[in-house]
C-alpha cells in the first residue's frame, strides 16, 4: 500500500520541478527580450539615437542605415546584427561601448560605413573587420587604445577610403599597423599623446587625399615624431591639416621643414597658438616653397605683428589666405601690416572672416595688388570705416571680382553701393546678415555686376535700386511681401523666409531659372500661378503652410513624380500639409482626397442626375401600386382628425338622432351622374311616376346626399365628406366601369371609402348597387375593405329588364329603412 503513495509523491514533485522550470524559462525569456525600435523612414534609414538602449534593439531587416549613437549601449552580442544582412551605414558612436564580439559584425556584408568612435574600446580586434571587405569608412576615434593591435586589424578592409583612429590614450604607432591599407581618400589621426612612432608606418598609403594629424604633444616635447609623421604623408596634391599644435620657438617651426622639402601646396593649421618668432620662422621655413594656400583656423596670435624679418622670403606662389576666428592677445600692440608687403601683394583670394577687424586701412588695400577676391565678413566693419577700407582711388582694388561684407554692422546700402560702382570687374556682392532695413529709389552700381545677396535684412519693400544686371539675386528672410521689380536677365532668385502669400509674377523675369521661396506664408500654388514663368526649371516652396486643396495636392505630386515641367528640386519631405485640419502634417505626396472633394461639381450633377432618375423610377413603381393614393388619404385622414374631437363634442352635447339629416350618402362616378339624377333621385325622393310609367306603391320620400347639391360651398372638402357621412345613415355605392376605371369619383369620394372602411361605420351602413356586372377582381386591390364588403354583403344589381325594376327599388327602400322595421 505505500508503494502507490510513493509513486504519487514522486509524480508530484516532477509536476512542481517542471512549474517552477517553465517560470523560471518565461521570466528568462522577459528579462531577455530585445527592446524594438521603429524610427524608421521610408528611405530605410533608422534614427534610434538618444533613446537610452542599454542593448542593440531590434529593427526591421531591411533596413539600410541604423543609428543607435548617444544611448548606452556596452556590448554587441554575435546576434545581435545577425539580421542586417542589407545594412550599409552602421553608427555606435557615444555608447560607453566597452565589448564586442569578434564575430558581430560578420553578417554585415553590404556595410559601407562604421562609426565607433567615442567608447570605451581599450583594445581593437582584427576578427571585428574580417568580414567587412566592402566597408569604404571606419571611425575609432577617441577610444582607450594604446596601440593598434596585432595582427594588423585592417588588412581585409580592402575597400577602405576613410579612415579616423586614435584618441588621447594612443602610444605608438609602428610599422605594419596600417597593412592592408593602400589608398585613402582621407586619413585623420589623433595623436596628441604619442610617444613612439616608426617612420615610414604612414608613408605606404597612396595615393592619399586629405590628412588630418592632431599633434599636440609631439610638437611640445618631440619633434623629430612630429617632422617624421609628417614627412610620411607630404604629397604635393594632398593637402594636410595640423591640429592642436603650439608654435612658440625656433624648434616648434622644425617638422615643417619636412613638409617643405615635399614642396606641399595646401596647408592648414587649426586650433594653433602661434608667437611673432614662429612665423617668421614658418616663412623663412616655407620660403620658396610652391604652397599655393594657406588656411588658419582658431589661431591665437601672442605677438604684435613683427615679421619684417621674414621680408626677404619668397612667397609668390600664394594664391590663397584664409584665416578664420582670429585672436590677437595684444591687439592694441598690433603693428600696420604695411610691412607685410612681400606677402599681401601676390594673393588673388584673401579671406579674413570673424576675426574683429574693424577697419582695414587704405594702405594696407593698396599692398593688395593682384586680390580678386575679398571677404571680410563676420567682423566689426561699419559704413565709416567701409569707405577707409575701399579707399576712393580707382587704382585700390582694382582687379577685385567678388566682395564679401556679410554679417557688418552696415545700415547704409546706398554707401555701399557708391563705393563698389568704381570697381569694373566686380561680379560678385555679399552684404547679407548686415542692419540694411531702407532701400533708396535709385543705387550706382557697376555694369558687371551679376551676383547680389541681400539675405538677412529688415527689408519690406523693393525699389529700383536693384541693377538690372543681376542673374543671381537673394533676398532671403527680410520682410518682403511682394516683388514686382523688372529684372530681365536674372537666373536664379531667392526669397524664402520672407512673408510672400502667393508667387511673384513671372513677367518680372523672363529668364529665371530657380526660384526658391521657402518658409513663407504661401498657402497654395499651381499650374496657373507658374504659366508667366518662361523658362523656370527647378522650383523651392517647401516649407509653408499649405491648404491642401485638390487642385494643388495634383499639382504637387504630378511635379514630384517628375511628370511636369518644373523640377520641385527640396524633396517631399517639404511639402506638408497645415489644412485642412485632418490632414495637418501629412505630406502631401501621401495624400489621397475624394472624388467629393475634388470634383465636386461633377459629383453634384451626377448626383442629382442619379437622384432625379431613382426618383422617377420610384414614382413609376409608386404609381404602379397606387401608393400616391394611400400617401394621399393618408394626409388627409391625418388633418381631418383634428376636427374629430369638435365633432365628438357635438355628439355629446345633441342626441344623435337629431344630427341624422339625409338617409343616405350617394358615392358615385361622374360618368354615372345621369343614372343618378334619372333615376336614383327621382325615384327616391319624389314617389310619383315610376321610370317605368306606372305608379309605384305609395312611400315615405327618403332624402339622399349628393356632393353637387348638398356640399356647403367654401368648406374644406374632406369636412364637407365628413360631414356628410356622420350626418347619413347610410352610404350608398354606385359601382360600375366608370367607377374603377375613372380618377375613382373624383378626391373627396376616394376619402369616403377610405373613411368608411377604416373602422368608422359598419358594413350594415354601407349599400352597394352595381349598375352592370361588375365582380370584386375588377376593383383595384387599394379597396381591399371594398373587395371583402363585395364578398361578404349582399349587393343590388340594377336590372336591365323593366319589370324587374319594381322589386329593386322596393329592396333599396328597405335597405335603407332598415333600422326602421
Amino acid at each position: 500500500m505505500r508503494r502507490p503513495t510513493s509513486c504519487s509523491s514522486s509524480l508530484l514533485f516532477i509536476l512542481v520541478l517542471l512549474f517552477l522550470f517553465e517560470s523560471w524559462g518565461q521570466r528568462l525569456n522577459t528579462d531577455n527580450k530585445k527592446p524594438s525600435c521603429d524610427h524608421c523612414n521610408q528611405q530605410l534609414f533608422c534614427n534610434c539615437s538618444h533613446n537610452g538602449f542599454t542593448s542593440v534593439p531590434s529593427v526591421t531587416g531591411s533596413a539600410l542605415s541604423l543609428d543607435l549613437s548617444f544611448n548606452k549601449i556596452t556590448a554587441v552580442t554575435n546576434d545581435d546584427l545577425t539580421s542586417h544582412t542589407q545594412l550599409k551605414v552602421l553608427d555606435l558612436h557615444g555608447n560607453g561601448l566597452a565589448e564586442i564580439h569578434p564575430s558581430a559584425f560578420d553578417s554585415l556584408w553590404s556595410l559601407e560605413q562604421l562609426d565607433l568612435s567615442y567608447n570605451q574600446l581599450t583594445m581593437l580586434n582584427y576578427k571585428w573587420f574580417s568580414k567587412l571587405e566592402a566597408l569604404q569608412q571606419l571611425n575609432l576615434l577617441n577610444n582607450p587604445y594604446s596601440y593598434l593591435g596585432s595582427p594588423p586589424v585592417f588588412g581585409a578592409l580592402v575597400r577602405l577610403r576613410k579612415l579616423a583612429l586614435g584618441g588621447p590614450s594612443l602610444k605608438e604607432l609602428r610599422r605594419g599597423d596600417l597593412s592592408g591599407v593602400t589608398q585613402l581618400e582621407e586619413l585623420t589621426v589623433h595623436a596628441n599623446n604619442l610617444t613612439s612612432y616608426d617612420a615610414g608606418t604612414l608613408a605606404h598609403i597612396w595615393p592619399l587625399g586629405h590628412v588630418t594629424l592632431s599633434l599636440h604633444g609631439p610638437f611640445l616635447t618631440n619633434v623629430t615624431l612630429a617632422g617624421a609623421m609628417i614627412d610620411d604623408v607630404s604629397y604635393p596634391e594632398t593637402p594636410i591639416i595640423l591640429k592642436d599644435i603650439h608654435l612658440i620657438g625656433v624648434q616648434s617651426v622644425q617638422p615643417f621643414s619636412k613638409a617643405a622639402k615635399r614642396r606641399i601646396r595646401y596647408l592648414t593649421l587649426h586650433n594653433v597658438s602661434v608667437s611673432d618668432e614662429a612665423i617668421v620662422d614658418l616663412l623663412v621655413v616655407l620660403d620658396g616653397v610652391p604652397l599655393t594656400k594657406l588656411t588658419i583656423e582658431d589661431v591665437t596670435l601672442m605677438g604684435e605683428g613683427w615679421w619684417g624679418k621674414a621680408s626677404k622670403t619668397d612667397h609668390r606662389s600664394i594664391d590663397e589666405f584664409y584665416i578664420r576666428n582670429l585672436v590677437i592677445l595684444d591687439v592694441y600692440k598690433f603693428t600696420s601690416l604695411l610691412q607685410l608687403g612681400f606677402l599681401l601683394e601676390y594673393p588673388r583670394r584673401v579671406s579674413v572672416i570673424n576675426a574683429k577687424v574693424f577697419v582695414m586701412p587704405c594702405l594696407t588695400s593698396h599692398l593688395l595688388k593682384n586680390l580678386q577676391y575679398l571677404d571680410l565678413s563676420d567682423n566689426l566693419l561699419t559704413d565709416l570705416t567701409l569707405v577707409e577700407t575701399l579707399c576712393g582711388t580707382t587704382q585700390t582694388l582694382k582687379d577685385i571680382r567678388v566682395l564679401n561684407f556679410s554679417g557688418n554692422a552696415l545700415k547704409s546700402l546706398s554707401t555701399v553701393s557708391r563705393l563698389v560702382t568704381k570697381f569694373s570687374k566686380l561680379t560678385h556682392l555679399d552684404i547679407s546678415r548686415t542692419g540694411y532695413s531702407f532701400m533708396p529709389s535709385s543705387c550706382p552700381w557697376p555694369s558687371t555686376l551679376r551676383f547680389l545677396n541681400i539675405s538677412g535684412a529688415k527689408f519690406t519693400a523693393i525699389t529700383p535700386c536693384l541693377p538690372k544686371t543681376l542673374e543671381v539675386l537673394d533676398l532671403s528672410n527680410n520682410n518682403l511681401k511682394d516683388f514686382t521689380l523688372l529684372l530681365p536677365v536674372l537666373r536664379e532668385l531667392y526669397l524664402s523666409g520672407n512673408k510672400f502669400l502667393r508667387l511673384p509674377s513671372g513677367l518680372s523675369f523672363p529668364n529665371l531659372q530657380t526660384l526658391t521661396i521657402q518658409s513663407n506664408t504661401l498657402n497654395m500654388f499651381g499650374k496657373t500661378d507658374l504659366q508667366s514663368y518662361q523658362r523656370l526649371e527647378n522650383l523651392q516652396a517647401g516649407q509653408n503652410k499649405f491648404v491642401c486643396s485638390c487642385d494643388f495636392v495634383s499639382f504637387v505630386q504630378l511635379e514630384l513624380r517628375g511628370g511636369g515641367g518644373i523640377q520641385l528640386t527640396d524633396g517631399v519631405d517639404s511639402y506638408i500639409c497645415d489644412s485642412p485640419f485632418y490632414l495637418q502634417g501629412q505630406p502631401v505626396d501621401q495624400v489621397r482626397l475624394s472624388v467629393v472633394m475634388c470634383h465636386r461639381v461633377l459629383f453634384v450633377s451626377v448626383s442629382c442626375g442619379l437622384a432625379l432618375f431613382v426618383a422617377i423610377l420610384l414614382s413609376v413603381v409608386l404609381w404602379r401600386i397606387h401608393a400616391f393614393w394611400y400617401l394621399k388619404m393618408i394626409w388627409a385622414w391625418l388633418k381631418t382628425k383634428r376636427n374629430s374631437q369638435q365633432r365628438q363634442q357635438r355628439r355629446d352635447k345633441a342626441d344623435t338622432e337629431a344630427l341624422i339629416s339625409f338617409d343616405a350618402f350617394v358615392s358615385y362616378s361622374e360618368r354615372d351622374a345621369g343614372w343618378v339624377e334619372n333615376f336614383l333621385v327621382p325615384e327616391l325622393e319624389e314617389p310619383s311616376e315610376s321610370s317605368s310609367g306606372t305608379r309605384s306603391t305609395s312611400h315615405q320620400p327618403l332624402t339622399l346626399c349628393l356632393h353637387k347639391r348638398d356640399f356647403l360651398p367654401g368648406q374644406w372638402i374632406v369636412d364637407n365628406i365628413m360631414n356628410a357621412i356622420e350626418r347619413s345613415r347610410r352610404t350608398v355605392f354606385i359601382l360600375s366601369e366608370n367607377f374603377v376605371q375613372s380618377d375613382w369619383c373624383r378626391y373627396e369620394l376616394d376619402f369616403s371609402h377610405f373613411w368608411l372602411f377604416d373602422g368608422h361605420a359598419t358594413g350594415e351602413a354601407a349599400i352597394l348597387i352595381l349598375l352592370e356586372p361588375l365582380s370584386k377582381d375588377d376593383v383595384p386591390k387599394r379597396f381591399y375593405k371594398l373587395r371583402k364588403l363585395m364578398s361578404s354583403t349582399t349587393y343590388l344589381e340594377w336590372p336591365q329588364e323593366e319589370e324587374k325594376r319594381e322589386e329593386f327599388w322596393r329592396s333599396l327602400r328597405n335597405a335603407l329603412r332598415g333600422n326602421d322595421n
